[in-house]
């Protein structure tokens, strides 16, 4: 039923715009076009989309959720968008009802990666095309499109932004004038989040060089991804492992001079914990450079502050766009434009992309970057509060 119901909305859309374009006429026609485009909507508007989405914890995938559903409402699609409070069987149960109220596709940002195989197989059942939305779903061969960011990459530009922040690598990429050592300490994502391995190789790919000549130390000894790793990106969790990490390996007088954190919500638990600590003033003063990712408004503030040093802005309106681009072709019968076939493997199939482009936010940049763009604006940025 879903492929004839989603069929039948393809063809009416492009019999509307095929009568429209028969109707318009070329230069000097007399064809009163004030009545503007044909209007489509009788064909989407009985067309569903399921958007699921992990959580409200944070701005971003509320961001993310808004945008995608702003985005389709605005083509005239009914829109299911559901958050799930980080709660796996929650996100199960939000696509199975998104199923059986007969969505035509599915958006999903999994919660964890490998815990959907049976939403899938219904999915896939009913003909129903599921989009994996930034973080890739794992061990089904039902996922038929992935919109993400350069994650790999992503990971690099983290990594840059601390040796940046050290003083070993200029903005330009050219080298500095610090040469170490400098103590620092790595912080990895959930694991049962495919894009939190990426982010990591990306970062110790760069950095481990700097680690090899001893450049970089890392005191707590603490350099593999399963002990990095925090659960559900949660900002506490990251607190209370970063004030661990101070206690058992710090309390001589030995200083911290960076720490790698793959999120702006753990980067802020990193700052508490380092500011309870005693550390205190701005990474000028010589507070330790810490990382993040998202550009989360209150991150924002903290680096326009110097406290936080740099973050990674994954523009999401473009996130979203693209997805409601790869869900259009879906609908219209068509097979979406990847522009990477190789790179993401997800246990069955690799899984075929559209990779967008990130960039690293300095406090020197975030005017160029953020408000020129309209992402947040000069107000927010001061406030650290989304308007």
């Amino acid at each position: 039923m879903n492929a004839k119901r989603l069929m039948g909305a393809a063809a009416a859309t492009a019999m509307a715009l095929g009568l429209a374009a028969c109707a318009g006429g070329g230069a000097g026609s007399t064809t009163d076009e004030s009545a503007g485009p044909a209007d489509t909507s009788a064909a989407t508007g009985d067309v569903l989309v399921g958007v699921a989405m992990p959580t409200e914890t944070s701005e971003r995938w509320i961001a993310d959720g808004n945008a995608v559903e702003a985005g389709l409402q605005d083509l005239g699609y009914q829109v299911d968008l559901q958050y799930a409070g980080d709660d796996i069987p929650t996100q199960a149960q939000q696509i199975d009802t998104m199923i059986l109220n007969g969505a035509d596709v599915l958006i999903i940002a999994a919660i964890d990666g490998t815990a959907l195989t049976a939403q899938l197989q219904a999915a896939a059942d009913a003909g129903i095309p599921v989009i994996s939305y930034d973080r890739l779903i794992r061990d089904s061969g039902n996922v038929d499109f992935y919109v993400t960011f350069d994650n790999y990459k992503v990971g690099v530009q983290q990594a840059t932004s601390l040796l940046v922040g050290l003083g070993i690598l200029n903005e330009d990429g050219t080298e500095g004038d610090a040469t170490g050592p400098f103590n620092v300490e790595l912080f990895a994502g959930s694991l049962d989040d495919n894009n939190a391995y990426f982010f990591w190789n990306g970062a110790i790919d760069t950095l481990q060089p700097y680690f090899d000549d001893g450049t970089l130390v890392v005191p707590s000894g603490q350099m593999d991804i399963e002990q990095a790793a925090t659960l559900r990106w949660q900002q506490e969790t990251a607190q209370k492992r970063m004030e661990d990490l101070l206690t058992a390996n710090y309390s001589s007088g030995t200083q911290v001079d960076g720490v790698l954190s793959p999120y702006d919500g753990l980067s802020r638990g990193i700052i508490t914990a380092l500011q309870n600590a005693g550390y205190a003033g701005t990474v000028a003063d010589g507070f330790p450079v810490v990382t993040g990712q998202d550009a989360e408004i209150a991150s924002v503030k903290f680096i326009a502050d110097g406290v936080q040093f740099a973050t990674i802005f994954k523009d999401t309106r473009k996130l979203a766009a693209q997805s409601i681009t790869v869900a259009e072709a879906y609908l219209s019968g068509a097979e979406p434009e990847a522009n990477d076939t190789t790179t993401y493997d997800n246990g069955v199939k690799v899984v075929p992309s559209y990779l967008l482009e990130s960039d690293i936010v300095y406090a020197d940049n975030i005017t160029s970057l953020l408000v020129d763009s309209g992402y947040w604006t000069a107000d927010e940025v001061a406030s650290g509060v989304a308007g």
